[in-house]
């Protein structure tokens, strides 16, 4: 990977803040977008802006064409076997209301089981509990250890006969942990139960392959992935799709109505009521475009060198405590400093041009796990470089010293 290349790439890292070349460490909260994608929503929009499918005129067919491509873009990239599978949502939280309210809202009844992680996203909590609640089902929380890892052992014996669905992230938010999503699946399957795998923050750090993993369903955000916001994807196994039933309901997914019954289209598009996000899927196929050309493996490489890299200057500051120290993890590092408020710091880090984020980061059940509310977290993308880590370090003990 050619960093300085890479950089060029990306005009907000030009942007000088509070008077210092921007730094910007808060990637798992959102990321900065290329040229490419930035170029991709004005071409869109100067040339091709149209509604989709079923248009007669050139511009209809013309945005029907891309953002159908970028369908298949991301099918390839997360190794779907078909751009059926590949639904277009507002990002990983709508993917997992769609899930919960449809194939949950389909196999799970009261008295089930629901296991979720104990460091899931609120994303990945809050549906499920709305879901219970309606339903008089559970959730079961996975156990984690002190170091951030999984305990597959205890996994594994929290299924019964009324274990109906498994959803986990692939990488913490908070922790950074890869976890082992594909034993996971495998355990979860030797028990008939269904799983999704929430990859935010997986699919822009790691290779991904669904069919490799064996996901059922597979989830992730584009504004996490160096796209824009308000675009995601929900995939899904074609079975599963198929007998699941829509969510919402109105026009674009639908092949027949009448007002005592209405006949439905196809996958993907039953489940995409509406006029989509199309400007941005296309940015999405425009960042995924950019991801490949780059290479997952030389990211995932460069990430996680830099994770250690990082990890290992963070923990020489005195009375810096990282929360999370799981030997296989990448791209965050959440951590506390004694007698310091999370937020303070990462105001007085705003004022050197680094960004970083202070707070419960929308997962309080791993935060109450490992004793604290608030941690400071320094999350690392594809254009982050050793100086990025050098001038974070340098920042706090700036601050910690005054």
């Amino acid at each position: 990977m050619k960093l300085d290349t890479i950089r060029s790439d990306f005009p907000i890292l030009k942007r000088k803040v509070n008077d210092h070349s921007l730094i910007w460490l808060d990637n798992a909260a959102t990321t900065q977008k290329p040229h490419c994608v930035i170029e991709s929503l004005s071409r869109y929009y100067k040339e091709n802006n149209s509604n989709v499918h079923r248009g007669a005129h050139t511009l209809a067919k013309e945005a029907t064409e891309e953002y159908e491509a970028a369908r298949k873009k991301i099918q390839k990239f997360i190794g779907a076997s078909s751009p059926e599978e590949v639904v277009f949502v507002r990002g990983t939280t709508e993917a997992i209301n769609l899930v919960a309210n449809t194939y949950g809202n389909l196999t799970i009844g009261r008295g089930d089981e629901i296991l979720l992680t104990q460091m899931e996203h609120h994303s990945n909590i809050v549906p499920w509990q709305m879901l219970c609640k309606y339903k008089g089902a559970r959730i079961i929380p996975i156990p984690i250890n002190k170091k951030g890892d999984i305990i597959l052992e205890e996994y594994e014996k929290l299924f019964t006969p009324r274990t109906r669905m498994v959803s986990i992230t692939q990488v913490s938010n908070v922790l950074g942990t890869i976890n082992p999503v594909k034993q996971m699946i495998n355990i979860a399957h030797s028990h008939g139960v269904s799983v999704l795998v929430d990859g935010a923050q997986g699919a822009p750090h790691l290779g991904v392959n669904v069919q490799d993993l064996d996901a059922d369903f597979y989830t992730l955000s584009g504004h996490k992935a160096y796209g824009p916001t308000g675009i995601g994807i929900l995939y899904g196994k074609k079975a599963l799709l198929e007998n699941m039933i829509p969510w919402q309901g109105g026009g674009g997914m639908i092949k027949d109505v009448d007002f005592d019954r209405t006949v439905y289209l196809e996958l993907p598009y039953k489940f995409e009521a509406g006029t989509g996000n199309i400007a941005d899927a296309v940015g999405l196929g425009a960042a995924i475009d950019y991801l490949e050309g780059i290479g997952m493996y030389n990211i995932e490489h460069h990430e996680q060198e830099l994770t250690r890299y990082a990890t290992e200057a963070l923990s020489s500051i005195n009375g810096l405590h990282i929360i999370g120290n799981a030997p296989h993890k990448t791209s965050v590092m959440s951590f506390i400093i004694e007698g310091i408020d999370p937020s303070k710091m990462a105001g007085l880090l705003d004022q050197e041009g680094i960004a970083v984020r202070a707070g419960h980061h929308c997962a309080q059940p791993v935060l109450k796990y490992f004793g604290v509310d608030s941690t400071l977290r320094a999350s690392i993308g594809i254009y982050n470089t050793h100086k990025d880590i050098d001038a974070l370090v340098q920042g706090l003990l700036k601050h910690i010293n005054q």
